[in-house]
């Protein structure tokens, strides 16, 4: 059987409903989008290494995000799930911006010293 377009219209029609209920489950729970927002944020971070280079502040960035989705399930503390939720996101972003610096200045002293070697090995004729 050959694909057509009424095939690729059919998905199309079944993602874009898909898409809808997504967007209305998020709507009626203001929290979830947050939470989304907050646990991608930890994965890049995590993915950044900043738990090498900036374990305090991940470890903080996880512990907020456990604490916004345990508010996020409990229905006298949803309210303060959203700013958790929001803390959680900045920490982690602080996390994977303190890791990169950290890769970033690790970098640097690695390429000063090839070039302190280089400037050695020009000056007294090595390696000729």
């Amino acid at each position: 059987m050959k694909p057509s377009f009424a095939h690729l219209r059919h998905l199309l029609y079944v993602t874009a409903c898909a898409s809808a209920l997504c967007a209305s489950a998020m709507a009626q729970d203001p929290a979830a989008a947050d939470l989304l927002a907050a646990q991608q944020a930890v994965e890049r971070a995590d993915r950044a290494d900043a738990d090498q280079y900036a374990p305090d502040t991940m470890a903080l960035a996880r512990q907020q995000l456990e604490q916004a989705q345990r508010a996020a399930g409990d229905r006298r503390e949803r309210k303060q799930a959203p700013l958790l939720a929001q803390r959680a996101m900045v920490d982690a972003d602080l996390a994977r911006a303190q890791s990169g610096e950290a890769v970033a200045l690790a970098t640097l002293a690695q390429r000063k010293a090839e070039v302190e070697r280089l400037q050695r090995q020009l000056a007294t004729g090595e390696g000729r």
